[in-house]
């Protein structure tokens, strides 16, 4: 089934001459919009470049740090404790270089068609895919904000505050972040929250690292990692699984869409992608040379997760400031990914059922939207409560899980953006196509490779 053509006053606004249609009726939705696409257009026409690009960044940074998530900070940090500095620098570098060109595509789609990931595969390749993708979004979601709790849970437990305490932070805060009754409030909340996940560099810049090692490392990747082959499989599916994840890929669309982008936007969109990417990876680095500090003391300083974990092993090994900026790091971590995750939540499950799905809708207007934001964080803050829980190995195969079942995600992206009928000459460049198609390829072998390796060692074949 073929969409009608995008339908906004954000378009017109803009003047980009996408539509010819006239408009409908303005709603609340539309009226929000509006009004955020008349700064837009002041700011170009006066020529405030600054004033532009404040007004546009948001969804591309959110996502990339977002993904900076409490499971993924813990997986770098578990890989610098485990193999030190080499490898996984310049690795995690190279997954971000991914998520941006996977990204990028998503804040494409969502500018030129005003829809998001959820809606469009729906109506392109029917209900059973639709739903398909729903779900496979739903359960990895699930999982990952268990994981996210749990990193709130970790930071708190290092100044001696219980679980119930992070499971009702996680709450308040979602359910905070929803009153504004606006995306852009929304989005200005987490962005100002996103910006302590520099706290893991400060954390990597406290534990005094060889920076000619760090540099070395960064150079060469090298030393190779050696050890146990499945552990080296887990820890590179869960980096990939740090860096790209399906919800993602919902989040970044539909947020493209609920702030009004258009295909005028495109430049400051890719910018703010950019700039999220960069500042991601940066920080991930800082988590793995921070956890790096553990390296060579033993596997035991870190076994207790459930409780200290890594701020207490970096307490013993880099002294207590170390350990008290990598617990406020794990917080903010857990935090941010929580909010952004249970809005992909909502905004899949809108999108998928057909009702309003926008933080430019009422509550009353949009329940489904909001139910599914609180209720999505609520189990998961239920569970984290359950005692005797294996926090550790949640978080990490959060990531895994995020690894394995990204590559379908990334199909339907990929064929979105070369849809013609829909994103007309935005559709992608051949050089983008080969590039995405060698990131979906090596994806899948290095989830489907820690997948055999698992299963053989399972059946004791190796």
């Amino acid at each position: 089934m073929t969409p009608p053509p995008p339908v906004s006053i954000d378009a017109t606004i803009a003047g980009d001459g996408t539509i010819a249609l006239p408009r409908p009726p303005l709603t609340p939705e539309d009226a929000a919009r509006s009004h955020d696409r008349f700064r837009v257009h002041n700011a170009r026409r006066n020529g405030r470049r600054w004033t532009l690009l404040w007004l546009l960044v948001g969804p591309g940074i959110l996502a990339m740090l977002g993904e900076n998530d409490g499971p993924s900070m813990i997986s770098y940090a578990t890989t610098g404790a485990t193999y030190g500095l080499g490898f996984f620098l310049p690795f995690i570098l190279l997954t971000f270089a991914m998520a941006i060109v996977c990204q990028e595509m998503c804040m494409r789609i969502g500018a030129v068609t005003h829809r998001g990931y959820g809606q469009l595969v729906l109506e392109r390749f029917g209900p059973i895919w639709g739903w398909f993708s729903a779900g496979d979004l739903i359960l990895t979601n699930l999982v990952t904000l268990i994981a996210e709790f749990v990193a709130i849970r970790i930071g708190l437990s290092f100044f001696h505050i219980g679980a119930g305490v992070a499971a009702l932070l996680g709450i308040v805060l979602v359910v905070f972040t929803l009153s504004g009754g606006r995306y852009w409030r929304w989005e200005r909340i987490v962005l100002g929250m996103a910006v302590f996940n520099g706290l893991f560099l400060v954390a990597a810049v406290l534990t005094k690292p060889n920076w000619g090692t760090v540099g070395h490392g960064l150079v060469t990747a090298s030393p190779f990692p050696g050890g146990s082959f499945n552990t080296l499989l887990l820890l590179v599916a869960s980096t990939i699984g740090a860096t790209v994840t399906p919800w993602m890929i919902f989040f970044q669309q539909s947020a493209s869409a609920d702030k009004g982008l258009t295909p005028s936007d495109l430049k400051h969109g890719r910018y703010d992608t950019i700039a999220g990417g960069v500042l991601a990876a940066v920080f991930g680095c800082g988590a793995l040379i921070a956890g790096a500090a553990l390296f060579g003391h033993g596997g035991s300083s870190i076994q207790g997760l459930s409780g200290a974990g890594f701020p207490g092993a970096l307490r013993h090994v880099s002294g207590n400031a170390v350990a008290t900026v990598f617990a406020l790091g794990l917080i903010e971590a857990g935090a941010v990914a929580i909010l952004t995750i249970s809005a992909s939540t909502g905004y899949a499950v809108g999108e998928c059922i057909g009702v309003a799905h926008s933080f430019n809708n009422s509550t009353r207007k949009a329940t489904v939207f909001y139910g599914a934001n609180v209720g999505a964080a609520a189990i998961a803050a239920a569970i984290i409560l359950i005692p005797g829980a294996p926090l550790l190995s949640i978080a990490l195969n959060a990531n895994v899980l995020a690894t394995v079942l990204l590559p379908v995600a990334l199909v339907f992206l990929i064929m979105l953006a070369n849809d013609r009928e829909l994103m007309g000459r935005w559709v992608n460049k051949a050089s983008t196509n080969w590039v995405a198609g060698v990131i979906v390829v090596f994806i899948s072998l290095c989830g489907a490779a820690y997948g055999v390796d698992s299963f053989l060692q399972t059946v004791h074949i190796v």
